[in-house]
């Protein structure tokens, strides 16, 4: 009796974590998750010898998604995917990377708007992928008395 007990227990409990699994994902989970997607993409898109070429034309792009600058990035690498080449826009990557990027713009554009805290505006780091130190007040002091 005793084990089956125990049994019903560790069944109980895998229920628990395979149905706390199961929840929807909330509106930042779902942007950090696509953001991996797309960086994940773009890295295998610039890797590969059949779109290495078309990487060549793509912009540089580092998602950060507390980045203010972030929709205007994403605006403008759609557009680039717009006018690509024939050639290049007919790629299945391509293709899914581009509806992954209309994806994430439009959840932050629209569904998750007011749901995201921006802690930089550095347009810059979204090319370039170095992120400027976000110094808070208390760090900020302690570098002015230091000098």
């Amino acid at each position: 009796m005793r084990a089956r007990t125990r049994l019903v227990s560790f069944i109980f409990i895998l229920e628990l974590i395979w149905f706390t699994r199961c929840a929807p994902p909330t509106c930042y989970s779902r942007i950090l998750e696509l953001s991996k997607e797309i960086m994940s993409t773009l890295d295998k898109i610039h890797k590969s010898n059949r779109t290495k070429t078309c990487a060549e034309i793509l912009p540089k792009m580092f998602l950060d998604v507390h980045n203010s600058c972030i929709r205007y990035k994403l605006r403008d690498f759609l557009y680039v995917t717009e006018n690509l080449p024939e050639s290049c826009r007919e790629k299945p990557r391509i293709r899914f990377l581009k509806r992954r990027v209309q994806t994430l713009y439009s959840i932050i554009s629209h569904a998750c708007h007011r749901d995201l805290v921006f802690y930089t505006d550095d347009c810059e780091s979204l090319e370039t992928g170095n992120i400027r130190p976000r110094y808070t007040e208390d760090r900020l002091q302690q570098l002015i008395e230091l000098d």
